[in-house]
């Protein structure tokens, strides 16, 4: 996993995305499933994958997944109190 460099040139693995986001590979998995991060696609719009078929996402497109999930998670909600006799 690269840390350096132009990041949206740089491509992960669900385990080295994983890595990079100190989150288990399910999780990016879930993200892709869920709409959150898109696989990265060639200049054909084809879903790119390495030489063992594993899809390969954009670094700044996990970042920016990982940094929308942790966002959603830390939002508060207002509940109203339940009132006391």
């Amino acid at each position: 996993m690269d840390l350096s460099g132009d990041l949206t040139s740089t491509l992960w693995t669900a385990q080295e995305a994983a890595e990079a986001a100190d989150v288990d590979p399910n999780v990016v998995r879930n993200w892709k499933y869920r709409g959150h991060l898109k696989q990265a696609r060639d200049e054909h719009q084809r879903p790119m994958k390495n030489h063992l078929g594993q899809p390969l996402f954009r670094a700044v497109d996990v970042i920016r997944a990982e940094r929308a999930t942790r966002a959603r998670a830390r939002r508060t909600y207002n509940v109203p109190a339940t009132a006391t006799a």
